[in-house]
């Protein structure tokens, strides 16, 4: 975790080195500092005259000055490196999660992908900082009190041998108390992201079914778990300063009462007014030192929790790699299932797919209907490798697909997703995500195709447009258009639309076939459907059931010798006619 973690820092060594250096010069200078005002009483006690003064005074003054240039620029260079070292574990964790397959993501909740991006690296900022600075100053500042205390106090300074076990001690116990805790609540965090995660992307839906009272109660419930998590952890860390204040009042009233008997009774010679004062100097310092690793440990604690789960992201290997030696080009758009079979984990009870064998040929128009859970979407997801066959070999263009470059594969298979996602930006900025380099004539020529332009010449910016996070101010079928306009702009070999129409009218969703037949002809095109109407015309049906091809074949002969075919076929022309 520590190398891991470590590997962030990169080009903000230079300021988490500079830190400690600059924080023990200003340690020292503070610790030297009470020295010399010892000094300092102790001539004037003996009748120095001005001069003296004077010296000690400008001694004092340049130590000070120099002291808080030495605290202001670690200030400044802690800073850089804290943030610095954030932004790349920020960065570390995007670019990891960029690379992993659904395999990965699945492992992960988007809630908790959240919350270690944010809370979680804020977390280990602000540990990071404590370490560079606070836990260099601490310790710095409590070896050279406890040095300075004991030149000055002698064997009064023993008393600090007694007092640090004692703290020590009780430090090891509230952490082995309060870890646990912070490892539990972080994971309710999870579940409270997930919960706000999940409310404001289904907003309305929440409203159009009067449920804000329900999630209300539930978002209560969850925060008020991780309130009491928290409570019970900070109620414990809180047994820090009593503890603390309980040492440092017995330390002032030992040396103060035994310092003063020694002043008084040896006439200064064991121990003068000087040395006491500074002993009592030191004697805040000591403290005030251990005040501040207990807020190191206090951090500390709570950040460690937090950089394993950063750890875990940045570790985590992504099941679907390119090979060493990858294919970069795909001959054509052929596809193969070969023997395949597939479960999304290895903890699954049963198969999502079983013995799949099927030759689609490259320009072919592919047809796919099947009840809910019958496994559609899972076939189309191994052919651009979003995952990989648990058993068999999945082939395009010819050559297994484990073969090819990702990115290579990728490009040459354009999927329009059953849930349409559309990212903030203008209409022309989603366009080009298909390609980033189309033209205007080229961007308008695929909206027509999709039908898209139809709407987009109503918007008085047009294509200049603004379309909000998940396309949020645009309908179910205008999204639908614009993707399916996005995908004809990649121009790929293999063209999967995932019930990608079912928010367009029978019409609309017809010419949009048409239209893609014109617009890229050799270019196999898998349609997943949920009503026949919009697969009637391909070259091939297929008929998914619990995770098996039950039949295959056009449409005339599929309702000739499908059963599942012709119960689809008819109910929902019988719908429509009851409709009509």
């Amino acid at each position: 975790m520590i190398k891991t973690l470590s590997k962030c820092i990169r080009e903000y060594k230079r300021a988490s080195i500079a830190t400690p250096i600059l924080v023990s010069l200003e340690v020292v200078l503070e610790c030297v500092i009470p020295f010399i005002i010892a000094e300092l009483v102790n001539n004037i006690d003996k009748g120095c005259d001005l001069s003296v003064i004077l010296k000690y005074g400008g001694v004092l003054v340049v130590m000070a000055v120099f002291s808080l240039l030495f605290g202001m620029i670690a200030g400044m260079t802690c800073a850089k490196a804290s943030c610095g070292f954030a932004k790349n574990m920020r960065h570390d964790m995007f670019h990891s999660i960029q690379d992993f397959s659904f395999e990965n993501i699945d492992k992960f909740s988007t809630s908790s992908l959240v919350t270690r991006l944010t809370t979680d690296v804020t977390n280990v900022q602000m540990a990071y900082m404590m370490l560079i600075r606070t836990a260099i100053r601490a310790p710095f500042m409590l070896i050279f009190a406890f040095v300075m205390a004991f030149r000055m106090g002698g064997k009064m300074a023993a008393i600090f041998f007694l007092v640090i076990p004692v703290l020590g001690t009780g430090l090891i116990l509230i952490i082995r108390k309060t870890m646990p805790l912070f490892r539990k609540v972080f994971k309710k965090y999870d579940a409270l992201n997930s919960s706000i995660q999940e409310n404001i992307k289904g907003i309305r839906v929440v409203k159009s079914f009067v449920r804000e009272d329900y999630e209300s109660k539930k978002f209560d419930s969850a925060a008020g778990d991780v309130c009491r998590d928290f409570t019970r952890a900070e109620r414990i860390l809180a047994l820090n300063n009593p503890l603390m204040q309980f040492c440092m009042y017995c330390v002032m009233i030992f040396v103060l009462t035994f310092g003063s008997y020694l002043v008084i009774t040896t006439s200064g010679v064991a121990l003068n007014v000087g040395k006491m004062s500074a002993l009592l100097t030191y004697n805040f310092m000591m403290l005030s030192s251990l005040m501040m690793l207990s807020m190191i440990f206090v951090m500390i604690t709570m950040a460690i929790e937090s950089c394993k789960r950063i750890a875990e992201v940045i570790e985590e290997k992504p099941t679907i790699i390119s090979p060493e030696a990858p294919l970069t080009e795909v001959a054509d758009g052929s596809v193969e299932f070969d023997s395949v079979s597939f479960r999304y984990s290895e903890k699954a009870e049963r198969m999502a797919l079983s013995d799949i064998d099927l030759k689609i040929a490259s320009g072919e128009t592919i047809g796919i209907i099947g009840g809910t859970g019958s496994s559609k979407s899972t076939l189309i997801q191994l052919i651009s490798r979003l995952y990989d066959a648990t058993e068999g070999t999945v082939k395009v263009g010819g050559r297994d697909v484990k073969e090819y470059d990702l990115n290579v594969l990728r490009d040459n298979v354009a999927v329009v997703l059953q849930k349409n996602i559309l990212f903030s930006g203008s209409i022309k900025d989603n366009l080009r995500w298909g390609n980033k380099n189309a033209t205007d004539e080229e961007m308008a020529e695929a909206c027509r195709l999709s039908h898209a332009d139809e709407f987009i010449n109503t918007f008085p910016q047009g294509y200049d447009s603004y379309v909000e996070q998940g396309g949020a101010n645009l309908s179910g079928g205008q999204k639908q258009r614009l993707c399916i306009a996005r995908a004809l702009l990649k121009r790929p070999k293999i063209l999967i639309l995932d019930d990608s129409t079912s928010a367009v009218d029978t019409r609309t969703d017809a010419s949009i076939r048409r239209a893609m037949k014109e617009y890229i002809p050799t270019t196999t095109k898998i349609i997943i459907a949920q009503r026949t109407a919009s697969v009637e015309d391909a070259d091939r049906i297929i008929i998914m059931d619990g995770g098996r091809i039950a039949s295959v074949g056009t449409h005339t002969e599929l309702l000739r010798d499908s059963e599942i075919y012709r119960e689809i076929y008819t109910s929902q022309n019988k719908a429509g006619a009851d409709n009509e």
